[in-house]
């Protein structure tokens, strides 16, 4: 069977939760030792084996464009196209959403399978190849957390998804959506006959559940480390992980 070979990169937000280091770029390119933070999650992508990647971006698209001219491909050669979110969908006040991006790359996408992930989180190489199941059904990736009410909570039926439920106010599990999927063409059936959700957007776990609910979706825990990059504080945390990387580099070496 042939492997995955897309990605599809969402990277049009802003990142208002960062404050000041997101006022004039984008959150994805907050530097973490003097690299931007897209940077190291681009080494994973392109490690696992993944050479042709779609960037959806949106807000300062120029600066990701000249980003991605100086980032050093270590002699790789991928295909990287940019999709500009805005341009297809209109500003974020007429559409918006973790559902759009994927709208935007229905015509690249084609009848192939993707990889679909965020460009504010960091997933390892290790996740990554092991997300390159290409089959029939759609896959979320999931880690445990100790604060489960913070994010999406994966309630599983086995080694299928039953649902994801937003922020839970009750307990009702620790496996937590990372953003890192595995889709099908089938999800294009679902994104583009969506409600929007009670805030007002284009949710793509509401799509993923309705296709849960015909046992289209598995679900692939990890137990490696993952990273949600969307505070000011998560830049000392995301250097903490790259010291520890490094130091275990130097032992084994």
């Amino acid at each position: 069977m042939n492997s995955i070979k897309k990605v599809v990169i969402s990277a049009a937000g802003q990142g208002t939760r960062m404050l000041d280091l997101s006022k004039d770029k984008s959150k994805h390119l907050i530097e973490v030792k003097d690299r931007p933070f897209l940077a190291y999650l681009l080494d994973n992508i392109l490690s696992a084996g993944y050479l042709e990647i779609i960037m959806v971006v949106g807000f300062r698209e120029d600066m990701i464009s000249e980003f991605l001219k100086t980032y050093s491909f270590k002699n790789q050669t991928p295909n990287i196209k940019i999709v500009n979110q805005f341009d297809i969908l209109g500003p974020k006040e007429k559409e918006y959403g973790t559902a759009c991006p994927i709208k935007c790359v229905k015509d690249i996408v084609g009848k192939e399978n993707f990889i679909s992930l965020v460009g504010d989180n960091f997933y390892t190489k290790d996740q990554l190849v092991a997300l390159n199941i290409n089959d029939e059904y759609c896959y979320v990736a999931g880690v445990e957390s100790s604060s489960p009410e913070k994010f999406g909570v994966l309630v599983e039926k086995g080694e299928y998804l039953e649902k994801i439920v937003e922020k839970p106010k009750e307990f009702i599990g620790n496996l937590i959506n990372t953003s890192l999927y595995k889709f099908t063409p089938v999800i294009f059936d679902k994104i583009f006959n969506l409600q929007k959700s009670p805030r007002g957007e284009y949710e793509i776990t509401d799509a993923i559940s309705l296709l849960a609910k015909e046992n289209k979706v598995k679900v692939k825990r990890f137990t490696d480390y993952w990273m949600d990059f969307g505070r000011p504080e998560d830049v000392s945390k995301f250097e903490e992980f790259l010291k520890n990387e490094s130091n275990k580099g130097k032992t084994s070496a």
